[in-house]
């Protein structure tokens, strides 16, 4: 993962500024999903890019150590080793970014990592996930336990009461306190941007979680309404790249929720590499949290290489 983002004081007169033109960020929106996309063996360079920052994700109260083992296994291998193969990419290390679980999950995901030999990271979410509306004393051990389980990344969920109601500092001071209880854990914040009202919130929200340490800001839980959306993605974006201009300090980016095509992915990172540039087109810096995404980009991949699609059922986890 990318470098430390070591926060900043919270610079209130910043936030108080924050105006945002709706109609400008909806055509640029429009823009970057009119572009071409590419083709053929491009197309295939691009996707297994794509993978390669993929949080591979699974949030559900069915969750057992069984199928956390089988995401894990995914994760290490996630398109078949003779499509690598053929596109001679069986020898680079083609992962996921990282697996994200519950905290209670965290364990089941590093034992079976372990056993495959694997160092692949273990993202967990926390603080009260996906609303929020825990005590802070239980959202901070949340983190904690997390942590001591072995989560080298923590995804936290903002107090979305605080940032609609205007209460930046009590936001900060809460989030500086999650940032603290991660350790040395990287620590993701979710805005739950479907839930925040207007593109305003989401940038001061989104300013407020950089300066307060936040080494990735997310666009969603993947359980709200609304989840990842190209607006409020170029929103987030742009905050990151004004908080890097100002500080040196560069903040990562995660959309997640409801992304499942491989053509998707290739809008989101076209939007990375047109707002903030090649620097950001890498796990380090750019994170999609996905679960049925991943079966969607190895049947494209199996298309280029067979000239076929597969069923789903040919494919593992899809």
């Amino acid at each position: 993962m990318s470098a430390r983002n070591p926060g900043m004081d919270l610079d209130l007169e910043w936030v108080s500024k924050v105006r945002v033109n709706t109609q400008a960020i909806l055509k640029r929106a429009q823009q970057i999903q009119s572009r071409k996309l590419p083709q053929k063996q491009w197309q295939a360079a691009w996707l297994l890019k794509a993978v390669t920052c993929i949080d591979l994700t699974t949030l559900a109260g069915d969750d057992t150590p069984s199928n956390v083992h089988r995401l894990c296994l995914k994760a290490t291998q996630p398109v078949r080793y003779d499509l690598l193969r053929s596109m001679d990419m069986h020898n680079k290390g083609v992962t996921t970014a990282a697996v994200c679980v519950y905290p209670s999950r965290v364990a089941d995901a590093i034992k079976s990592l372990k056993a495959a030999n694997s160092a692949l990271p273990v993202a967990s979410v926390a603080t009260g996930f996906p609303a929020g509306q825990t005590p802070l004393k239980t959202r901070l051990e949340e983190v904690r336990l997390a942590v001591a389980d072995g989560a080298a990344e923590i995804d936290i969920v903002i107090n979305r009461t605080l940032a609609l109601t205007g209460q930046w500092e009590a936001m900060y001071d809460e989030i500086r306190q999650f940032r603290e209880a991660c350790g040395v854990a990287h620590m993701k914040s979710i805005l739950a941007i479907g839930e925040l009202g207007t593109f305003t919130n989401v940038y001061k929200a989104s300013l407020v979680s950089m300066m307060a340490g936040s080494d990735f800001i997310k666009t969603s839980t993947g359980k709200e309404s609304v989840n990842a959306t190209y607006p409020v993605a170029i929103v987030m974006v742009r905050a990151i790249r004004d908080y890097f201009l100002h500080t040196g300090h560069k903040v990562g980016f995660k959309p997640a929720g409801g992304i499942r095509t491989a053509k998707e992915s290739l809008v989101w990172l076209t939007l990375m590499k047109e707002e903030l540039g090649d620097e950001w087109l890498s796990p380090h810096l750019f994170r999609l949290g996905a679960s049925s995404l991943l079966a969607d980009i190895e049947r494209q991949i199996v298309h280029y290489v067979t000239g076929r699609y597969p069923a789903l059922h040919e494919l593992p986890m899809a």
